[in-house]
């Protein structure tokens, strides 16, 4: 299994994934609120793991320039075709993975990163880029399953998913894991806060500033 093997997943499941309403509503609200109101109207903001767009459509209109990236070239193509449907100003999409996106003259003043850190190979070095991304102070803003504090059952079927295809890499971690994780790549935490209807515990959103 590959980051592109990966890609090939959400490829296959790009149409299936669209077509599916949101799991938790009110969760997903909560966490557009929060998160707006950390984004100021000069930002530029980078989203990692956009899928089809539904939040960068939602957001991208309170910043100045908004970039949303996934690894799935079939995702982005069904956020571009939102985005001609509904424009919205300095907003794109594209395909790309962090580690693909060099550290340029304009950071970013914000990376965003919703049900994406457990889905990236090599987490620490994740971080790291994201980090290198950000501009001084910049805040790092994600949502993140922690699939170690999750069902047994579900961390057992994983592996016997992902070698038949029905499951991309997956990686387990607790909440207290993905702390110090994103802490040793250079951040302070700001906030943890629990957004998900009763399951506030496992899929934690997090604030964190670049030091």
């Amino acid at each position: 299994m590959s980051m592109a093997s990966d890609a090939r997943f959400w490829d296959r499941t790009s149409r299936k994934y669209a077509a599916s309403a949101i799991a938790d509503p009110a969760g997903y609200e909560r966490t557009l609120d929060r998160t707006a109101g950390l984004l100021r109207r000069d930002d530029r903001v980078l989203e990692l793991g956009c899928g089809t767009g539904t939040t960068a459509l939602r957001l991208a209109g309170r910043v100045r320039d908004y970039l949303a990236t996934d690894i799935s070239p079939e995702m982005i193509a069904i956020a571009d075709g939102k985005l001609v449907a509904d424009p919205v100003p300095g907003l794109a999409f594209r395909t790309v993975t962090a580690e693909g996106l060099a550290p340029g003259t304009t950071a970013f003043d914000a990376i965003l990163a919703f049900n994406y850190l457990h889905l990236v190979r090599d987490l620490p070095g994740t971080l790291r880029r994201i980090h290198a991304l950000l501009a001084p102070e910049g805040l790092f803003i994600s949502k993140t399953p922690c699939v170690g504090e999750m069902n047994p059952i579900v961390r057992l079927a994983l592996p016997v998913m992902r070698a038949i295809g029905k499951a991309p890499h997956v990686g387990v971690f607790r909440t207290a894991d993905l702390r110090r994780r994103i802490e040793e790549a250079g951040f302070d935490i700001l906030a943890t806060e629990g957004h998900s209807v009763g399951d506030k515990g496992r899929r934690p959103f997090m604030v964190a500033r670049r030091r």
